[in-house]
């Protein structure tokens, strides 16, 4: 009698590394599969509004902290915006976790590449190494699982910050100057549509994204403002010549009160 045997309990190949961490996977059969059952998906959390500009010195992203389930608020502290590597963030909005998924995949891809050639893939390669990984989602997002991420990071060749943005079947844009998506997104983007200028240095740009998400959250139900009272702040990160910065809940905490104080 004869027993196949699992490809993943085989020994890998390692005589021909793959700067692919996704094409290593391939090429043993080892390709993490998603698949959800036939039939009504119940509500399941959702990360709302992400955006991103570029400033005089860089790119800052951030994104509110509320993820819904239907109509009802799921999460008031979701983490949507993350470390890519070290000069690069990526924020998702969408099916929360599909997303972190995708992230971890994503964030794990950049580690391997540089491992394997001793150097970061470009910031180019990187959004469109992304863009396949949205793609290979599109069966999920027929079911109504979707996520769309929103991609940054300065550009060490250009010597500047730079943004994309992505659409559900994969497609990849890059944005001049800012960009917002998720559910508070058309209002965010209205905001700084309105208000932004590239010239901005990183504290008016903090304040101006941070005012942005507070625009969002007064019109989208979905989209979760500052709460002082609560110490719930956005989620941000800036990333310039210097690598990526998180930024700290002791100074978006000052900069959200001067928001909520302006605002009419």
């Amino acid at each position: 009698m004869t027993r196949s045997l699992d490809p993943s309990l085989l020994p890998l190949d390692t005589t021909t590394p793959d700067p692919s961490f996704a094409a290593l996977l391939e090429r043993h059969g080892l390709t993490p599969a998603w698949s959800v059952a036939a039939g009504d998906l119940p509500d399941v959390p959702e990360g709302t509004t992400i955006l991103a500009m570029r400033y005089a010195e860089g790119v800052v992203m951030a994104g509110d902290r509320r993820a819904t389930a239907g109509n009802i608020i799921a999460h008031k502290r979701v983490q949507k915006v993350f470390a890519a590597d070290d000069f690069s963030a990526v924020a998702v909005s969408g099916t929360a976790g599909m997303a972190v998924e995708l992230i971890k995949l994503f964030q794990t891809e950049l580690e391997h590449y540089e491992k394997i050639e001793g150097l970061r893939l470009s910031l180019e390669g990187k959004a469109n190494f992304l863009a396949r990984l949205v793609r290979n989602q599109l069966p999920l997002a027929f079911q109504g699982l979707v996520v769309v991420p929103l991609f940054c990071g300065y550009d060490e060749a250009t010597g500047h910050g730079r943004l994309y943005t992505f659409d559900v079947v994969g497609g990849r844009y890059e944005e001049q100057d800012y960009a917002a998506t998720g559910s508070g997104g058309q209002e965010a983007r209205a905001f700084l549509k309105a208000t932004y200028t590239p010239d901005r240095n990183e504290e008016q740009a903090l304040h101006l994204a941070t005012e942005a998400l507070v625009a969002a959250a007064e019109e989208d139900t979905a989209t979760g403002g500052p709460d002082l009272r609560r110490n719930i702040f956005p989620n941000v990160v800036t990333v310039t010549s210097a690598g990526l910065t998180e930024v700290g809940d002791d100074r978006l905490a000052a900069i959200a009160a001067a928001v909520l104080e302006g605002r009419p």
